[in-house]
């Protein structure tokens, strides 16, 4: 697999490992972009690193809790442009859009295209295209995440960049909008692969143990270690994995009202209001996650005009 200079620079941006050894890391793997993350790290170049895609696309992650019923909705439509993402029409459509993902609870975008826009007799599929013409760029709604009951709060990071929606179960009637607010922050700033350890599954885990047994036999004050002192090192290990990795087990980022783990954070927050809070899920979207903009050459391009001309 052949890879080019911008995985060189991705890599790079990934790991924050030097250029010339991210390019021996994707040589050793034929281009392969997360076989070469674990190279880097099993050389010890690297720590684990976020493989979620850094690509960006405009539009906006939405989202919102209704503030009649409690349904909360985390949305992310696409546009062409930052200037459209950041106008208001196409806000007010972004809005609309989550307002219909709330009332409606459809089972997917499919189904959602069948559901009545808000404030018209029309399916969102029949007015997407008035809306194109109107915005003037095209528009895709991408994803979306619907939580009902027991208790939702929202966070929109920064115009749209980031959306977060956290769904908590609560006791004793306390208002609990404060802790899921800190904890959709610490969402938004950490972006943990998993809420709890309790939910990685054992094919990562297993990934993990080896990489860090690969990382000793790459260790010459290591190597020498018997295969189950390594095993059992590598074990102890998963602790660190864990807080780095899950939610609930990551040091809270608000050091200056808690000192601890997320969960203990929850817990010594609710206690003082009186309750008992219990994380039950969350949603993250990042806008343009994972989707590939075209990569202009402007250089290129100039040079193609100029040719063009002889």
């Amino acid at each position: 697999m052949a890879f080019t200079a911008q995985d060189v620079k991705t890599l790079r941006e990934m790991t924050g490992v030097g250029m010339m050894d991210c390019k021996k890391a994707l040589q050793a793997t034929e281009g392969d972009m997360d076989k070469a993350v674990d190279w880097l790290r099993e050389k010890g170049l690297a720590k684990a690193a976020k493989k979620a895609g850094r690509i960006a696309a405009e539009g906006m992650a939405y989202a919102t809790v209704c503030p009649r019923c409690g349904v909360g909705a985390l949305v992310e439509v696409n546009c062409e442009t930052d200037f459209c993402a950041k106008s208001e029409l196409f806000v007010a459509f972004v809005k609309d859009i989550a307002k219909a993902v709330m009332t409606y609870d459809p089972a997917d975008v499919a189904a959602l295209l069948e559901c009545k826009y808000p404030g018209s007799e029309h399916t969102v599929a029949e007015t997407l295209p008035e809306k194109v013409m109107t915005i003037g760029e095209n528009l895709q709604i991408r994803r979306f995440v619907r939580f009902g009951e027991p208790t939702n709060v929202a966070y929109v990071h920064m115009a749209g960049t980031r959306g977060v929606l956290v769904n908590l179960a609560v006791s004793e009637g306390i208002d609990a909008t404060e802790i899921g607010k800190n904890v959709a922050m610490q969402i938004a700033a950490m972006n943990p692969k998993y809420w709890d350890k309790s939910l990685v599954p054992q094919a990562d885990i297993d990934h993990e143990l080896a990489v860090q047994v690969a990382l000793m036999d790459n260790d010459p004050k290591m190597a020498a270690k018997p295969a189950a002192i390594k095993e059992k090192i590598a074990a102890g290990k998963l602790n660190a994995f864990f807080k780095e990795n899950c939610l609930l087990q990551q040091d809270f980022v608000r050091s200056d009202i808690f000192q601890g783990s997320v969960e203990g954070y929850i817990a010594d927050a609710a206690k003082k209001l009186g309750g008992s809070v219990k994380f039950v899920n969350a949603a993250h979207f990042i806008k343009g996650e994972g989707i590939e903009k075209k990569q202009e050459d402007f250089a290129a391009e100039v040079a193609a005009q100029m040719n063009m001309g002889k």
